[in-house]
């Protein structure tokens, strides 16, 4: 038990850091949005680069690994968009929901804790994970949303939209680069290697005082019931549909059949609320859901932790 709480307790004392130093006004509301900047533009991109330089094709070729965290997210999204489209009949909202109990945190929790529990050096699932999430995971999200609220515009245009949204995101185009980098046989030169691991070993702590940031913000009204559905979804029900999976349909390498479980059993991330405040639905339970996955997930967390 001792061995969990050191991987777990690092991870939420950060953000509980960060949720502090807002609440007693230490950092500003600007503060927030400031350094998910920093994360999202320079360390996470870092992290990832230096990731896929020192990792090889066979170590990251992992196509099992794909299908089980996938198919965990895609059947609690899914399964969410079709009962609260036809309970709500609103799309938009509904595709907001399905967001928030499907889509993990694995950009900013999800890789300080893989780096805890299994070393620095074993993060590839982790990275494969987060670019899942933030591309072909956020993508069908954004595409739902445009077809929702963009009624007279074509599916080409559509897709166009997304697909230039995508490439400008860096949690995308910086792996992307970094593998062409790698097919070539190069090596970065070691002053710039070394800068891109400084820079990518902020990743973690920046990442994780920037949650608790903000979970100190206000939070939406909204309905505890859908909520706590939702959470329910995310931290039991998804990991346990990837455990399944993991360890009984397909063969993996044993770190990569764990991680993909606790990678699935994550905390709600902050995708669905940016996705809420840009389209304007659903913002209330998004905060929610974020707020109490990340409170329980610290429980969920330790149990999958154990168990594993």
């Amino acid at each position: 038990m001792l061995a969990i709480a050191n991987i777990v307790l690092p991870v939420f004392a950060l953000i509980v850091a960060g949720y502090v130093l807002r609440k007693r006004n230490i950092l500003s509301g600007h503060a927030c949005t400031e350094l998910n900047r920093f994360v999202v533009y320079l360390a996470l991109p870092a992290l990832m680069i230096d990731v896929m330089v020192n990792s090889s094709w066979a170590e990251l070729y992992q196509p099992e690994f794909f299908y089980a965290f996938e198919i965990g997210v895609f059947l609690i999204f899914f399964g969410v968009l079709a009962v609260h489209w036809i309970r709500t009949k609103n799309p938009a909202s509904a595709t907001i929901d399905a967001t928030s109990a499907s889509y993990a945190n694995t950009g900013y929790i999800g890789l300080p804790l893989c780096a805890l529990t299994f070393g620095a050096d074993k993060l590839g699932p982790a990275m494969v994970a987060a670019i899942l999430t933030v591309s072909a995971n956020f993508a069908v999200s954004i595409v739902l949303l445009e077809a929702s609220s963009q009624s007279g515009k074509s599916v080409f245009a559509t897709l166009k939209n997304v697909g230039v949204s995508l490439c400008k995101n860096p949690l995308i185009a910086a792996p992307v680069l970094a593998g062409l980098f790698c097919a070539t046989g190069l090596h970065l030169p070691y002053g710039v290697a070394q800068s891109v691991k400084l820079l990518g070993g902020a990743a973690s702590p920046c990442a994780l005082v920037a949650t608790g940031l903000f979970l100190a913000q206000r939070q939406e009204s909204a309905s505890p019931a859908i909520a706590i559905e939702l959470v329910i979804l995310k931290l039991v029900a998804q990991p346990l549909i990837v455990w399944y999976f993991a360890f009984h349909v397909f063969a993996m390498p044993l770190l990569w059949a764990k991680s993909a479980v606790i990678l699935s059993a994550l905390p709600t991330g902050t995708g669905p609320f940016m996705l809420a405040e840009l389209y304007g639905k659903g913002g209330g339970i998004a905060s929610r859901t974020i707020f109490l996955s990340t409170v329980f997930g610290i429980a969920t967390l330790s149990v999958w932790l154990t168990i594993l």
